[in-house]
């Protein structure tokens, strides 16, 4: 249903089915978009005139000569000071310019009789309604205020809405005299209304529990409702008093004299209400619910009576607001304990570890399952829920900026398709974390509530005795139906949960990225000084071990008669110095593998391994260790420098660890995929499991020193760091005497 003065509401298919059934050819869309605010009429028993901005009455009703002792026509024209006098006058605008708003209440005397006058703006003029005072004057406050009081003390005594709403039916109904006096609570802004309290005559029957279908208040009317605190129908037989001056009806948003809709006087008249008081109880501006008040007999309240039961709305409606945070506020306080136990861990706990705590998700906010929607892939904890149907839910998801909340009660209404699904997920409550798409999501299945309606609410229209009329059926037609596909209605408060727990989210997300950019500073400076004292060091100690090098060998060449040990020793001097020396040399290499840009190629494996072969290939030969290329044209994103160098050493231990008998082989390739895995795979003597992860670590060797061909045990290091930098990944499968199999990735 439309939220605008101009909306269109179009009945739905249900309804029109209705239409035809019933047999009548009545359009339910006429009701439901009736402008029940510009009527061109007034209830009789007060008049009403409209001054134009000259001053003058520009817009009167048919009855002005009865009650102002004036003709209409001689109204009409007539200056406003003339009519109300000028104190009247200026009472009036003092009303209309006072801080309260732009519609007020005051007591005018005109020609030597007492009204009750409603003043107000609209259409561009100022709407002064008089209604003959019914009570005396001049109006005494002391002797009013002890009734309203103790009927308002009354309700701070209820605990919950029900409670309270029974003690200001049974109020308003001992105030005003009404026989029937019921509070009526919508379901949403569109839906039904239950009676949740009722105060009634004996001789009438009781709607304690009755639902009353949806168009029995059209939208336009609750837009007036929530616009007006109170609307009164003194008699449903009234003669209405027509008004004249203008040919485009008057805007009666604000009236208090406004005249009835058709429709809703067949309404009343089928269920035998003679005079009506409607109140209305808002929240946050908008319509909870309505104190409606059924007489059986014409029924006049005066203006202090109006005005007590307008200010006990207030009242009422800020009472049940209280009560209604009071709950909701008890739920937020259950829900925070739940998330307070997600943020008692460490001070760096991370988002992810925040999402992955789904049983604490699903104690924020009472639900049947939650799902934590990353990356498009979706984690279910709780009842099971249909992948396609859950697909298909994010596809209904409006677009949410980070930390926003959206919420639906019924799916099936989104897309009739969910109603198969109904029994699984009904309603959602989704928590955008951020606005690409990631999204917690808490899930209600559908709650079948069993209700008893007052009429047939698939059967909403009847022809009336007074014509074409839409006419329901009264309460002794009674409807038991079962309402699907709807789970329990969100509370404020669940939304006002999942709020937090987004922010929670998002606070650990910055301290994550907070303290991840101090380490990595903190990293970055630690890598900047390893590397200046690997370079300074090794710099420093080549210098030296050259001289402890040439000095053995000066001693050596100038002392030709030393005995063998001494010569010996000597030599063993010169074969350290020059390990050092190599040793030194590695580790510069492997630091300077952290350094300098990649400059990767689409690169033939073949042809690298090729190029790799040209150093390697002398080790493979003096071991018979036959090699297996790669097939043609099989390429890779990579530093071809820094490729050939990976192959260089994994040819050469394929050389080192060549198994004693043959046959010996080596075999490069590549397995297709997005990266592509490269392997270099021999039939060696293999990797103990307990030290396959060694082998990857700075000058670690699992044999002697000289055993198989020597070495500093830095190749597969150096491999291991150059597959890093590609942001690739490196591992091996070996099987002790059978050989090893080393693969790795480069990334993309």
């Amino acid at each position: 249903m439309g939220t605008g003065e101009d909306d269109l509401w179009q009945p739905d298919d249900r309804s029109r089915a209705a239409e035809v059934e019933s047999g009548t050819p009545f359009d339910l869309s006429l009701c439901l978009n009736e402008p029940i605010h510009r009527l061109g009429g007034i209830q009789s028993y007060g008049a009403l005139v409209a001054i134009d901005a000259d001053g003058r009455v520009a817009v009167a009703s048919s009855n002005c000569e009865p009650l102002l002792g004036v003709p209409t026509a001689s109204v009409i024209g007539m200056s406003a000071e003339v009519l109300l006098g000028s104190a009247g006058l200026a009472a009036v605008h003092a009303t209309l310019d006072a801080p309260t708003g732009d519609r007020g209440v005051l007591a005018l005397t005109l020609a030597d009789r007492e009204f009750d006058a409603t003043v107000y703006r609209a259409d561009g003029h100022v709407v002064v309604e008089l209604e003959p005072a019914t009570a005396e004057r001049p109006f005494v406050f002391s002797h009013f205020y002890p009734a309203v009081r103790a009927a308002l003390v009354k309700l701070q005594h209820g605990r919950t809405v029900v409670d309270v709403c029974a003690a200001a039916v049974a109020e308003i109904r001992a105030l005003t005299g009404y026989d029937r006096v019921v509070a009526y609570r919508f379901e949403g802004s569109t839906g039904p209304g239950e009676v949740i309290a009722e105060s009634v005559a004996d001789e009438l029957e009781p709607w304690l529990g009755l639902w009353f279908p949806a168009t029995d208040i059209p939208p336009q009317a609750r837009r007036l409702y929530e616009r007006n605190w109170i609307r009164v129908i003194h008699d449903v037989d009234d003669d209405t008093a027509l008004l004249a001056g203008s040919t485009d009806p008057l805007d009666l948003s604000d009236s208090t004299l406004r005249t009835v809709s058709g429709f809703h006087l067949e309404y009343l008249r089928n269920i035998g209400v003679r005079s009506s008081m409607s109140v209305s109880l808002l929240n946050g501006g908008r319509l909870w619910g309505l104190i409606a008040c059924h007489g059986l007999a014409p029924r006049k309240l005066s203006a202090e009576v109006r005005a007590a039961c307008e200010f006990f709305g207030v009242t009422l409606s800020l009472q049940l607001a209280a009560l209604q945070e009071s709950e909701a506020t008890t739920a937020r306080q259950h829900a925070r304990t739940a998330l307070f136990s997600l943020l008692i861990g460490p001070h760096t706990a991370a988002p992810e570890t925040l999402l992955a705590s789904t049983g604490e998700l699903a104690a924020l906010v009472a639900c049947d399952a939650v799902v934590v929607r990353l990356d498009g892939q979706s984690t279910v904890t709780g009842a099971p829920l249909d992948e396609v149907a859950l697909a298909e839910l994010w596809q209904h998801v409006p677009a949410l900026d980070s930390g926003q909340v959206w919420s639906c009660e019924s799916l099936a209404e989104l897309d009739p398709a969910f109603a198969a699904h109904a029994t699984e997920f009904s309603g959602v409550l989704v928590l955008a974390l951020d606005g690409t798409g990631n999204q917690v999501a808490w899930v209600r299945r559908e709650r079948r509530a069993a209700r008893t309606w007052a009429t047939d609410p698939d059967l909403p229209v009847r022809l009336g005795p007074h014509g074409q009329r839409l006419t329901p059926r009264g309460s002794s037609a009674v409807y038991q139906a079962v309402v699907r596909g709807r789970c329990l209605p969100w509370m404020t408060g669940d939304a006002t949960v999942a709020e937090e727990f987004g922010h929670a989210v998002r606070t650990a997300a910055l301290r994550r990225a907070t303290q991840l950019t101090t380490l990595n500073d903190e990293l970055r400076r630690a890598n900047d000084d390893l590397d200046t004292f690997t370079h300074v060091a090794a710099h420093e100690m080549k210098e030296p071990l050259r001289g402890i090098s040439t000095t053995a060998a000066f001693i050596t060449e100038d002392a030709p008669d030393l005995d063998a040990t001494t010569a010996r020793r000597l030599g063993t001097i010169q074969k350290l110095a020059h390990r050092m020396d190599e040793l030194i040399n590695s580790l510069l290499h492997f630091a300077q593998l952290g350094q300098g840009a990649l400059h990767r190629t689409e690169v033939d494996l073949r042809e690298a391994t090729e190029q790799a072969l040209e150093v390697a290939g002398i080790r493979l030969a003096e071991h018979d260790v036959a090699v297996t290329l790669p097939e043609p044209g099989l390429t890779v994103s990579a530093d071809a420098e820094r490729l050939q160098e990976i192959l260089v050493n994994l040819l050469v231990n394929a050389a080192k660890y060549a198994k004693p008998s043959l046959p010996r082989t080596v075999v490069v390739g590549v397995v297709p995929g997005t990266p592509p895995t490269v392997f270099v795979r021999d039939n060696g003597i293999g990797i103990p499991e307990a030290h396959q992860e060694d082998v990857f670590r700075l000058f670690r060797r699992l044999h002697p020193r000289d055993s198989h061909g020597g070495g500093h045990g830095a190749g597969l290091a150096i491999v291991d760091r150059i597959v890093e930098r590609h942001g690739g990944h490196l591992w091996l499968e070996s099987t002790p005497g059978e050989g090893t199999t080393v693969w790795f990735t480069l990334g993309e």
